[in-house]
């Protein structure tokens, strides 16, 4: 790569004017920038890949979400990127960091193709400081280029993209994907790999804490059941939306920015994000645009994942510094497409052990290629596609934490009532931050419960500004047996994950549903 033509660390206008005088977007109404990323519209897991060396063998879980690509196909995919970006006239370059505590940080470089991408790692991750770019050394290098394309017959990929994670080289591949997600979550499970070898617990969660800075809380959950929404607070400060580590010292982010959905959002029920994407300087994936160049929300043309990017700062009440004390609340979100979960419960130690290892939602339209409508669906640790050590190694960090810090643990569901997807309704928003908000204001701690027989969960008989029908999804049923009938499968479906996990202890098992 020559010097002459690598352009480094730009700044946020001069990307603005590049990405629009390349023809890479177009600007909305309010001054946002908008991309349409083509057929890869979400993350594309069977095209990921870990290069399987002595090194890493032993530690990583193989299997259909951490799959291995040699080190000698690796070589031929890097081959073709690095000689991609050594003919182009421009490179863009973006140094940053990931995670907000220092100690447990690390400094990465991306090599974009294209300068709306240089625009997405200048606003997600985390800004150094001038004086710190002028000796940059990589920890981490991340090159991303859509227009290379892999052959799958030679270079033993699914697809003509890539995404290859090399931990020995400390390096990340990625082509004919332009969707920017990528390079968010390839850059997430690299540090999941590497923080637990700290005994630093990775997270696939928001956090938020209390305006005085005593209450932390987080939310773990799988994309589209709600970790973005609920953790963007108008009474409380935004930590961060999405990736975070738990260490002695507490809670921080890996991000610098935010990427939130956007399918079907309304000012009235998310106005800060609302208001964040409409910015100058925002990014947006796939939002069809009005004749009068507005944001047309409720529109899936394209994808339901449609997406945007933006800094921290947009966010009014953020906390700058990525960083807060010991959670005292945890709540784990899932979207149950089902319509049978009660929509809150208190959750002991080893039933927070088992639903975290359990990862239960329902997988949303759009987030991946390929899904089309609700499907129920188990990932570990809710966020099992970025995570690439062993169950054990992540389960045990959590107990860790949580006991340690006495941490409190609730499960929300997100989804519907009334009847599964397609006969029910989703729970309202409304109705789930009443939820969200009696928890983190501590009037659910001690609460009457009653015990869910077929869930084994302890849901409670009351909760401040939430009708107590919607507490017991089985009253909004109308068919009742086929509530029950939908309840004793959904159960089974549980057991049936937990299979998956031989050496669990028997305490755990125990504390899951029944048939």
């Amino acid at each position: 790569m020559e010097d002459r033509s690598i352009l480094r660390n730009l700044s946020i206008n001069v990307l603005i004017k590049k990405a629009l005088s390349n023809k890479e977007v177009v600007q909305a109404k309010s001054g946002a920038l908008v991309v349409y990323t083509g057929k890869y519209t979400g993350r594309s897991p069977n095209d990921k890949f870990i290069v399987d060396t002595p090194k890493v063998h032993n530690q990583i879980n193989w299997g259909k979400v951490n799959v291995p690509i040699s080190p000698e196909k690796y070589e031929k995919l890097y081959k073709k990127i690095s000689g991609f970006f050594s003919t182009q006239k421009e490179i863009y370059v973006v140094d940053a960091e990931v995670g907000a505590q220092k100690k447990h940080s690390i400094k990465l470089r991306v090599y974009c193709q294209y300068a709306y991408q240089a625009l997405f790692a200048m606003h997600l991750f985390r800004r150094p400081k001038q004086t710190e770019l002028k000796n940059f050394k990589p920890d981490l290098t991340l090159y991303c280029a859509p227009s290379v394309q892999a052959d799958p017959k030679t270079d033993g990929t699914n697809s003509e993209a890539f995404i290859v994670l090399n931990v020995d080289k400390k390096t990340i591949i990625i082509g004919a994907s332009k969707y920017a997600g990528e390079i968010k979550k390839s850059v997430f499970t690299y540090m999941n790999y590497l923080l637990p070898q700290k005994q630093v617990f990775p997270m696939h969660c928001s956090a938020n804490i209390e305006r005085d800075g005593k209450t932390t809380a987080l939310f773990f959950g799988l994309s589209g059941t709600g970790k973005t929404t609920l953790s963007a607070d108008p009474d409380r400060r935004l930590i961060g939306d999405d990736e975070h580590g738990w260490s002695p010292q507490g809670v921080f982010n890996f991000e610098g920015g935010c990427y939130a959905k956007c399918i079907r959002i309304k000012k009235e029920s998310e106005p800060q994000i609302w208001s964040a994407i409409h910015r100058r300087g925002a990014l947006v994936e796939n939002v069809v645009l009005k004749a009068n160049g507005d944001f047309d929300f409720d529109s899936d043309k394209f994808t339901e994942n449609t997406r945007a990017v933006y800094p921290l700062e947009f966010i009014k009440n953020s906390v700058p510094t990525g960083v807060g004390k010991q959670p005292k609340y945890v709540i784990f979100l899932t979207a149950d497409a089902t319509g049978v979960l009660p929509p809150v419960a208190h959750l002991t130690l080893n039933q927070a052990a088992y639903h975290f290892l359990s990862g239960y939602t329902s997988k949303l339209a759009g987030t991946e290629r390929g899904i089309v409508e609700p499907k129920p669906t188990f990932s570990a640790y809710f966020g099992g596609p970025f995570m690439p050590l062993k169950p054990m190694v992540y389960l045990n960090l959590l107990k860790k934490y949580l006991k340690k810090n006495e941490t409190k643990v609730f499960l929300v569901n997100t989804g519907w009532i009334g009847g599964g997807y397609g006969i029910g309704s989703r729970i309202p928003i409304k109705e789930t931050r009443s939820i969200v908000s009696a928890i983190l204001s501590g009037k659910l701690d001690s609460v009457e419960c009653r015990n869910d027989e077929i869930f084994n969960l302890y849901v409670p008989f009351t909760v401040p500004g939430v009708e107590a029908k919607i507490l017991d999804p089985s009253t909004s049923w109308s068919d009742k047996k086929k509530y029950l009938q939908t309840a004793k499968n959904l159960s089974k479906l549980f057991i049936d994950n937990m299979k998956k996990y031989p050496g669990i202890y028997q305490s755990i098992i125990n504390s899951g549903p029944k048939i």
